[in-house]
């Protein structure tokens, strides 16, 4: 079976790995949050324990997940070139009337849209790669679609 190779930049890694750790020290309290509910007797109609439980589910969960993407890891290497829009390059685009957006092209795990991450698979990133310094992008959003030039790549 063919694995999927997670494609991330040295600081989203670095994210996981912190975030991996953190749920890593979780464990042992969630563990003796069901210590102290199963001390409250009936498990079936006991809150705290089906509570304590379920976060131990999310968190065990989470874990997996995380562990999973670190061992099918690919680091995004720096772009060798600002020439042309890659995986990792950091773009500067110009809209109408001077407005301006910096996007930085990233891999779907790392990908967050509202902190101008943008994976490589979702529409902006796919009008992006490829792309040089004056090109014109036409991006396609569900409520419109705007032509912007690019103004920088990094």
């Amino acid at each position: 079976m063919l694995k999927k190779m997670f494609r991330l930049t040295r600081d989203g890694a670095d994210e996981l790995k912190n975030e991996l750790t953190k749920l890593l020290t979780e464990r042992s309290s969630i563990a003796g949050r069901i210590k102290i509910a199963r001390e409250f007797g009936d498990l079936a109609e006991n809150a705290e324990y089906q509570s304590a439980r379920q976060e131990q589910d999310k968190n065990e969960a989470r874990i997996s997940e995380v562990e999973y993407i670190l061992q099918n890891l690919e680091i995004i290497q720096s772009p060798r070139s600002d020439s042309k829009v890659q995986l990792g390059s950091k773009v500067t685009l110009r809209g109408d009337a001077s407005h301006t957006k910096k996007f930085q092209v990233v891999g779907t795990v790392e990908a967050d849209p509202l902190d101008g991450k943008i994976s490589d698979e979702s529409p902006i990133g796919r009008a992006l790669l490829g792309k040089a310094v004056g090109e014109e992008v036409e991006i396609k959003t569900p409520l419109e679609v705007t032509n912007y030039k690019i103004t920088e790549i990094s």
